[in-house]
């Protein structure tokens, strides 16, 4: 098999692998409207949904391509957020993909006063550090802006994955599976951190 093709199937596969995440997220009610992006890397080009997209009705076709020094390579035009995914791509080769979202729950805990803010949900089960790791609270900012991706690019190496406060989680992983079953936990470990919150920790 040579380069070129092995690329191609490469390419391909990731991308099913989005769009099922997609759909999965937006049929469970863990998304809405085009309030969420992702992105994943082919060939140190980034793939990542373009902009207005929604979840629930995403195709192989919508995917804007950035590189990784972020200058558009397609027609389409990715998400406003897609320096956030940059961010990441640029921190580690290991980081091969990255979801967004607005999930109620990781919102919720958002407004939770951290005790740390490097690490800011408590750790109820083993599975959060296993497939997470440290999850960072990032200050709120208005979406989208300048003031927004330096708050991110300032606290980048100190967490695994981020909680942007009053918008939502920034997950990353070595593909787009590991990504959605680290989002999955993490909103897990939300829900129940807001559930329990104000009891006494054993």
């Amino acid at each position: 098999m040579n380069r070129v093709t092995e690329i191609v199937m490469q390419l391909d596969e990731a991308k099913q692998q989005a769009v099922w995440v997609a759909h999965s997220l937006f049929n469970r009610n863990k998304v809405s409207g085009s309030c969420a992006n992702l992105s994943f890397r082919c060939d140190d080009k980034i793939y990542i949904t373009a902009s207005g997209t929604c979840f629930g009705i995403l195709k192989e076709s919508d995917f804007a391509v950035v590189d990784l020094e972020g200058n558009s390579l397609s027609r389409l035009k990715p998400s406003i957020e897609f320096p956030l995914h940059l961010s990441l791509y640029r921190k580690s080769a290991d980081i091969g993909a990255v979801l967004h979202t607005h999930s109620v729950y990781s919102v919720l805990w958002s407004f939770h006063p951290a005790e740390n803010e490097s690490d800011c949900v408590p750790e109820y089960t083993p599975y959060l550090k296993m497939k997470v790791g440290t999850v960072g609270l990032i200050p709120y900012e208005k979406p989208g802006t300048a003031e927004l991706f330096r708050a991110f690019q300032n606290r980048l190496q100190l967490s695994d994955a981020y909680l942007l406060k009053q918008h939502g989680p920034v997950v990353c992983g070595k593909n787009m599976m590991d990504a959605f079953y680290g989002l999955e936990e993490l909103e897990e470990s939300c829900r129940i951190a807001w559930e329990l919150r104000g009891l006494p920790r054993e």
